[in-house]
């Protein structure tokens, strides 16, 4: 079924009606010549101008585009109030595959629809763009983070997502064993990516016994040439199933948490990098019931987005360290508001952000 517009009724729904909506603004975006069909959504911008990636991913449907950029965007509205910056959420998808349509003239294109926003968006990489990418974006608009420091930049922004992700697993360790560290563990790692091979050398590095997974061979082959000693498992459910396992790390794309994985999970503690890992609400509970505690993720994962938030003031990666190392004491704060409430984290820390954003809009 579909509206008068084209767009799926459930679509609309989700934006106009759905708890999961309440987004500003969305825009279709699309350039014939450059083969560009691209979606920004703006969650809100409440703290401050919206602040997300742009993902480039082939999408199954225009539709299912649409509603991961919802997601997505909504999801950064409350990563970027739990990281304390002065920044709303939203976020971009571009619909294709960036292997075969990826141009410079495709992303010049896309420069231009940021620009049209007029500063009320500012992007970044995400999955299927990188740091090149963003310095042809940033030609066409001054709103553009995540570039090369030859361009103004601070570069790869996965170096604090995973530092802050470790920070989040340290803080989850110390909440369910009294310990930070990660020494003797056993950490399954989902995704061996832009973010997960350097965590899985934040891992190692504390001592942790490391197990992975991933789609593409080359990523697995980059961990195993230089660290031999870490087993490799043949797919996500292996991984899930891993006898000991004492951390899950979902670091793929989202919905990792769902009716068909919880059930399996050996860990203790599920704390990745991955964006929107609960496939839908009611699953935190399912983790619960399981007694699993759950890092929520757009906490844990923020690193990223502090550091390209720190290139509009001028990047400093001390300062953005430091900022992503409290990523460790606000973790251990939303654990001990969800044991005072009696709910699970991810709803506590919904809470806690909802609560910023509802500031700043009577401010």
């Amino acid at each position: 079924m579909t509206d008068v517009t084209g767009v799926p009724a459930d679509v609309l729904h989700t934006l106009f009606h759905s708890e999961q909506g309440g987004h500003e603004q969305v825009v279709l975006c699309q350039d014939r010549a450059t083969g560009l069909k691209a979606v920004i959504a703006l969650h809100s911008t409440a703290l401050g101008p919206a602040l997300g990636g742009t993902r480039f991913y082939p999408y199954a449907t225009e539709a299912a585009a649409i509603a991961d950029a919802l997601n997505l965007a909504r999801g950064m509205s409350y990563k970027n109030a739990m990281a304390g910056l002065d920044h709303g959420g939203g976020k971009a998808v571009i619909i294709g595959d960036p292997e075969k349509i990826k141009s410079e003239e495709l992303l010049l294109a896309y420069g231009r629809f940021v620009a049209s926003l007029g500063g009320r968006y500012v992007t970044a990489c995400d999955v299927g763009t990188y740091v090149a990418d963003m310095d042809v974006v940033a030609r066409e608009n001054k709103w553009t983070t995540g570039r090369s420091p030859e361009n103004g930049g601070a570069g790869d922004s996965s170096v604090l997502t995973a530092y802050g992700v470790f920070q989040g697993m340290r803080a989850s360790a110390q909440t369910l064993w009294g310990d930070p560290t990660l020494r003797g563990r056993k950490v399954g790692v989902a995704g061996v990516g832009k973010v997960g091979h350097y965590l899985v050398e934040h891992l190692l590095e504390d001592g942790a016994e490391v197990v992975i997974t991933d789609v593409r061979e080359e990523s697995v082959r980059r961990i195993t040439d230089k660290h031999p000693q870490v087993t490799v498992v043949e797919d996500t459910e292996a991984l899930i199933r891993v006898e000991g396992l004492d951390i899950y790390a979902p670091c793929a794309l989202g919905g990792a948490l769902n009716e068909e994985t919880v059930p399996f999970i050996t860990a203790s503690i599920v704390c990745g990098a991955a964006n929107n890992q609960l496939a839908h609400p009611g699953i935190e509970k399912d983790l619960v019931e399981r007694g699993i505690l759950y890092a929520p993720d757009y906490v844990v994962n923020a690193g990223g987005v502090i550091q390209v938030a720190d290139e509009l003031h001028g990047f400093d990666f001390d300062r953005c360290k430091k900022k992503a190392t409290k990523i460790f004491d606000t973790t251990v704060e939303i654990f001990a508001r969800a044991k005072a409430d009696g709910i699970p984290p991810a709803a506590a820390s919904d809470r806690i952000a909802e609560q910023r954003m509802a500031d700043a809009r009577r401010a």
